[in-house]
């Protein structure tokens, strides 16, 4: 079930502000949560416990990592598999970056080949880290400060933009600007993404639009303009420590990808 136009109630986490008492000259310090409406595309029911939540993705069904897990267990068996997804996952997600800054920038074929696998692996850990590790994810987020965690989240939201339209709609050309002519411009990490046109939108519903226009604003304001190497240096920067602590987190994990460490010897 969806509600439409809805808005949720988001909370910063708190600071604390020191104050003057007056009567006695001593300093105190409270808390101060910092509380802010935003509207959002609609609401809709967990598939596992029923209870209604905002989508953090267009095709979000679970309420937390805990009902995906028990969801997964009671229709497909363990789910560990997906766990461990997230290993070699980053692996590849760190060899193809790494792959950015070795590849001329003559190379072309080569080169919109890895811009593509790139794109891949960032959405790819970015959806994993989401759906099976959401704390970790977000306790990691809210250490950035705002304007970067504001960047953050555009960034991978403008690669969303490219992951579904690169090879269908647009090809790679389309979206990046390969140039060599600059002094330093030897590698495909000094190419630039191209701002691109509007997509056409009418055939999805009114919640798949909302959700597409706001990838695509986010791809025209922090990725149109700027290089690859920029792009993916900033996620694989967000990504990769954040994998990390996710991996050290077992309470996210399902109870027979945990392991004791003698197990782990």
């Amino acid at each position: 079930m969806r509600t439409p136009g809805a808005a949720i109630r988001t909370a910063s986490p708190a600071t604390r502000l020191a104050e003057l008492d007056p009567a006695d000259g001593a300093v105190h310090t409270r808390a101060v949560l910092r509380v802010t409406w935003i509207a959002v595309a609609g609401t809709r029911d967990c598939e596992q416990c029923g209870t209604s939540f905002v989508p953090r993705r267009e095709h979000a069904r679970f309420c937390s990592a805990r009902c995906r897990v028990a969801w997964n267990r009671g229709k497909l068996g363990d789910s560990a598999p997906e766990v461990s997804a997230l290993g070699w996952s980053i692996t590849a997600l760190r060899d193809t970056t790494d792959r950015l800054a070795l590849i001329k920038a003559s190379d072309r074929p080569r080169g919109f080949a890895v811009v593509g696998e790139a794109v891949w692996w960032v959405t790819i850990v970015d959806a994993t880290l989401v759906r099976h590790h959401p704390e970790t994810y977000d306790a990691v987020l809210a250490c950035r400060a705002p304007a970067e965690r504001h960047l953050i989240e555009e960034t991978l939201a403008g690669l969303r933009f490219v992951r579904n339209r690169m090879g269908h709609e647009l090809d790679h050309v389309d979206f990046i600007c390969p140039h060599a002519s600059r002094p330093g411009d030897g590698q495909i990490a000094s190419w630039t993404w191209r701002p691109v046109a509007e997509p056409g939108l009418g055939s999805l519903q009114p919640d798949g639009r909302a959700w597409a226009m706001t990838r695509y604003r986010a791809y025209q304001a922090v990725l149109a303009g700027h290089t690859v190497g920029e792009i993916f240096e900033r996620t694989a920067a967000f990504l990769i420590p954040t994998a990390a602590t996710a991996s050290q987190a077992p309470d996210q994990m399902p109870v027979s990808a945990r392991r004791s460490p003698l197990q782990a010897r």
